[in-house]
Parts: C-alpha cells; structure tokens; sequence
C-alpha cells in the first residue's frame, strides 16, 4: 500500500462545477438546519433509525443535503424519510434541529438517544465520529453498502459529481476489534482495494482511537481522534517515475496491496 495523490472530482456533466460553487454543500445544509428549528420537526425512532414526515420544501432542502432516503409515497403533499442512525444523531445533536420521539411520541433528549443509538447499532461510536468528521468538512456522505464500506463521498451532491472515497471505518487501540475487523487480513485489503478501484473510487481508511475516553456523552466524540488512511494498489511500472521525483512519498509507502 501506499499514500496517493488525490486527483480532482469527476464531474458528471459540462458547468456541473460551477453549479456546485454557486450553491456550497455548507450553505444548503445551513438552510436545512434553520427550516428543520422552525417547524420543530419531529422523528421517530424505530430500532437503529427514524421516520421523519417532511413538507415539500423541507423534502426539498432533505433532497439537497443528502440527507435521509426518500420512501415512495402515493401522496402528493407527504414525503417520507428514513434517517440512519448517524442521521439521526446528527440533526439531533450536532445540528440541534430535530426532536425524536419513542414509539410512544415521547421525547428523548441527547444523552437519552446517544444510549439507546449505542445500544441497538454495532459500532455506532466509530460510525457516527466518521459520519460527523466528514460532515464537518462539507463532504455528502452515503451508505457504502454496495461497495461493500460503510459509507462513500462525494464532494456535491451525487447528481452533479461521482463520489470520491470508499471509505471503511476501523477502530483503533480500544482491544474492540470484532466490530470493526475488516481490513485486518491482507485478503479484505485487497478485496476493498480491487473493489473500489474497479469502481473508480480510492479507498480511505478511517481509525477512529477511543481509547481512555469516557463515552458516557456525546460530547465525546469531540476527543476521539481520526487517522486517515488512502489504500490503493501499487504499480511499479506506473509509479517508477514518480518515486524517482518524490522521495517523499516512496518513504511513505506500506507493503504493496497486489
């Protein structure tokens, strides 16, 4: 393995960029976040995820964001949304603009969620601290499921440009490794390597170290520390040149995924 270069995005068609530029992911997110503290929506929590009824202009501003999954509805005036877990915590409590309720319409406040998305989500620390981490540098995440990672990037919205990363979230130093194990045998490391290059995609590793920290909040996820990682295949005879020119990074390399 080795570092590698991050090429720019892969914009699906002529202007797309500068209609991302004109309309920044942090701006719509922004929106979303005023409309959603207004109307004081609600959610509501069912196993690891929640249902959210969304007037048509906040589908829109859902649509937009990249937030939630859109459930077909026969009915004109309703939209329907499914919200993941991280979702779910996320506009709960890093963006303070959703209220969810139990499935007897009873309120749960941070801490309360936090417990119960611990709870009923295997590795929903790692999971979220990743979520969150991407968020807050204006990247859409996605569910990654059918690149077989956890989630995938995109720099816009994905009807302007491909996604970026493939991205598998990993613990580190926590002695917790059956939740999150993959990547730790050298067949998954070129399982994802191949999979996600076949699909133009670079695979980044996140190692999300939570080790002696108290988790008892969700402020904690404030302190775990995320290492990034990009994983691709080495080619010697692609990449003979530019080690001779970059030092640097043929210092940087790992043992070659091949």
């Amino acid at each position: 393995m080795m570092m590698q270069r991050v090429t720019g995005p892969r914009w699906k068609g002529k202007g797309f960029a500068d209609i991302a530029a004109e309309n920044p992911m942090s701006q719509i997110v922004k929106k979303l976040e005023s409309s959603m503290k207004q109307s004081r929506i609600k959610a509501i929590l069912t196993g690891s995820v929640s249902l959210l009824e969304a007037s048509t202009e906040l589908a829109d501003l859902l649509n937009r964001s990249c937030i939630g999954r859109q459930i077909p509805n026969a009915e004109e005036d309703k939209h329907w949304f499914q919200l993941s877990s991280e979702e779910t915590m996320y506009l709960q409590h890093a963006l303070q603009s959703l209220v969810v309720v139990d499935e007897k319409g009873r309120p749960l406040n941070d801490l309360e969620l936090w417990n119960v998305m611990k709870d009923r989500r295997e590795a929903f620390l790692e999971l979220y601290k990743a979520y969150v981490h991407l968020r807050g540098k204006n990247w859409v995440v996605r569910p990654g499921s059918q690149y077989g990672v956890d989630f995938v990037a995109y720099r816009h919205h994905p009807a302007l440009v491909h996604s970026e990363y493939a991205i598998v979230v990993l613990s580190e130093g926590d002695g917790n490794g059956e939740k999150c194990s993959r990547l730790r045998e050298w067949s998954d490391v070129q399982c994802c390597v191949r999979l996600s290059g076949s699909v133009a995609k670079k695979l980044l590793a996140f190692f999300i170290d939570r080790k002696g920290i108290d988790e008892t909040l969700p402020s904690c996820i404030q302190r775990f520390n995320v290492e990034e990682l990009i994983i691709t295949r080495w080619v010697p005879e692609q990449n003979r040149e530019e080690c001779h020119k970059n030092d640097d990074v043929c210092n940087s390399e790992k043992v070659p995924a091949t």
